[in-house]
């Protein structure tokens, strides 16, 4: 097995004074050198709306709308609270550019924590990291020359699993999301959250492109490992829609579920 990837003093982000959040290397997306991936940026939204919300309660849906390009250059990120009683709290969060124009929107709901003890719960099959081998990042295409989200990406696929077109599971481990400050849970579960279509494509990007307009995640456990599995699927429709569903999972087991409505579109 090859030597996992060195994160160390490499995160997605880095905060200017004035708040704006600027994307580094890892944030860069594989379309264009000048736009992020939007699963680093979907943990800028979830770090928002865990702050506003505070710790007693866990984030359990986040919702985001891509509306436009998300800059690597700049991006301000503001969360307000909609909703806060004692079992539940939801907000809503957009993210501008830094000539204040809206890219994303985005809303969380969060359930206060209890300690229940043992509950029933459903027993099942989930992939093992120890049954895992590393490999190349699922889509090899990138449409400029320099680094991004792709590269500091550590990949590994189930022993004997698919690697080209159709469902498949893959495991990733990726580096922090804030410069100088320890990401949460979620927030590291979504730049792997929104690779569920680049996991799980069903031709490749020369034939048919396959881009993502949201990314819904639910969330039934917070996260305990760094690395962080996907077990995805996609829909791909002749109207041009398409539709990928991911089952999440950490080292211990299943942690939530990934939804992304897809624009389909011939090269060209």
């Amino acid at each position: 097995m090859a030597a996992a990837l060195d994160f160390a003093g490499k995160a997605y982000f880095h905060q200017q004074e004035d708040g704006a959040f600027v994307g580094n290397d890892p944030a860069r997306g594989p379309w264009s050198a000048e736009h992020c991936h939007a699963g680093p940026v979907s943990g800028l939204i979830v770090r928002a709306a865990e702050t506003e919300v505070g710790p007693e309660k866990m984030l359990t849906r986040l919702t985001v709308d891509l509306l436009r390009p998300l800059p690597l250059a700049g991006l301000r990120v503001a969360a307000e609270t909609t909703r806060h009683t004692k079992t539940l709290a939801t907000t809503r969060v957009t993210v501008h550019d830094l000539n204040d124009t809206l890219c994303a929107t985005a809303s969380t709901m969060h359930l206060v924590r209890r300690d229940l003890g043992p509950v029933a719960n459903v027993k099942t099959i989930a992939p093992r990291i120890e049954d895992a081998a590393d490999g190349p990042f699922p889509i090899g295409e990138i449409r400029h020359d320099l680094p991004g989200f792709a590269h500091y990406s550590d990949i590994r696929y189930p022993k004997g699993g698919k690697q080209g077109a159709g469902p498949k599971t893959v495991w990733m481990r990726t580096p922090q999301l804030l410069q100088g400050e320890v990401q949460s849970p979620i927030q590291a579960l979504c730049p792997l959250a929104d690779c569920g279509n680049g996991i799980s494509w069903n031709a490749p990007t020369s034939e048919m492109g396959f881009m993502n307009t949201d990314l819904t995640v639910n969330i039934h456990r917070e996260p305990v490992s760094d690395w962080l599995a996907a077990d995805s699927i996609s829909h791909w429709q002749p109207s041009g829609i398409g539709m990928s569903q991911s089952v999440l999972y950490d080292t211990e087991g299943p942690v939530g579920t990934a939804l992304q409505t897809l624009v389909l579109f011939p090269p060209g």
